[in-house]
């Protein structure tokens, strides 16, 4: 048998495992398994397979520390950027991980599962029903490993909108950041807010005004549960196209500036940002690592992007999901840098 495969790919060929299976007589099974696998919760006994040793050791040891400098050269450097992220193990979740009866319903994705270890699990009157604890969210630690100052998540699908505002709930969150349209081709998340009020679970939200920026739409929105009542603030940024990272820097990193700022005079200082995209791993992705990045700078005057996004990965398989977004990622903060740079001068 004479055999031939081309694989046309800028991507880094180590990432690939090709698994080739010639049987005299049978056809030919070829599997290219093009993310890492690598859960970091698993059953009693179980022992990781080398592939899957070595991926979170990366994970966990990986760091590029760059000047102000090494940042601007850096990320203007594509063939660098695209080299560094493909060595990045993506860290998806097994699906054999989760055996939930029912559990498609709660999934926007079938293979964008969250990772055990860091998976929010909701409070419910049931403790012996999986289901009604389970959301497809993750926390995210921040700047210096700081644990649950983010929360990670899908956007809501119409089974999962209740569960969704139990969380807002449960985790006390100030602010929601949504960084995807409803529909872009298809559906990326449900409206799951209301035009004035509506009750989920117990808890009445009320959307008491809308203001409109030019890159995203603010709601305050009035939590009320009982006699308690919280105020919330939800962002939902809507210039970032379906399919490519946004042409301009500016209006994500304003974003993810107001809302650190917003996050530092919050009631709940120590409550985690929502944040959610479709997936929950893209774009969400980029806010995040932005806004922990934006913080080491500001305070150390160096940033190392890898060593970032290897944690959000740790905390999330498949965080910042895309070689553009990571060049993006490297484009915003050569931005912030030249911000503080000129800011100092003055």
């Amino acid at each position: 048998y004479k055999m031939i495969f081309s694989l046309v790919e800028t991507r880094s060929i180590a990432n690939f495992s090709k698994v080739v299976t010639i049987m005299r007589g049978s056809n030919v099974s070829l599997t290219l398994d093009m993310c890492t696998p690598g859960c970091s919760e698993q059953g009693f006994g179980y022992i990781m397979s080398p592939r899957e040793q070595s991926a979170q050791e990366y994970l966990q040891t990986a760091s590029n520390i760059l000047t102000e400098e090494e940042l601007h050269k850096k990320a203007l450097d594509p063939f660098i950027l695209q080299a560094e992220f493909f060595e990045i193990p993506m860290n998806f979740v097994d699906p054999k991980e989760y055996d939930i009866p029912g559990l498609v319903r709660k999934n926007r994705y079938k293979t964008i599962l969250p990772n055990p270890h860091s998976r929010v699990c909701l409070t419910s009157a049931d403790q012996d029903d999986p289901l009604s604890s389970y959301i497809n969210a993750n926390y995210i630690r921040g700047y210096g490993g700081e644990e649950k100052v983010y929360i990670a998540t899908q956007g809501p699908i119409v089974n999962t909108v209740s569960d969704f505002w139990r969380m807002v709930w449960q985790e006390r969150s100030p602010i929601i950041v949504m960084i995807t349209n409803i529909e872009e081709m298809n559906e990326k998340c449900t409206e799951y807010w209301p035009e004035e009020q509506v009750t989920y679970e117990g808890i009445e939200i009320t959307v008491n005004q809308v203001i409109q920026a030019d890159d995203y739409r603010l709601r305050l929105i009035t939590l009320k549960k009982g006699e308690e009542v919280r105020n919330l603030k939800h962002y939902w940024y809507t210039s970032w196209p379906d399919q490519k990272t946004p042409d301009q820097a500016p209006p994500l990193l304003q974003l993810v500036l107001e809302v650190d700022e917003v996050m530092q005079s919050a009631e709940e200082k120590n409550a985690p940002v929502i944040v959610h995209c479709s997936a929950g791993i893209g774009r969400t992705g980029c806010f995040i690592a932005t806004s922990v990045c934006c913080k080491q700078l500001k305070s150390e005057g160096i940033v190392d992007i890898l060593r970032t996004a290897c944690q959000l990965r740790l905390d999330r398989g498949g965080m910042i999901q895309t070689c553009e977004q990571y060049q993006f990622v490297h484009h915003v903060m050569s931005l912030y840098g030249k911000q503080l740079s000129r800011a100092a001068e003055e």
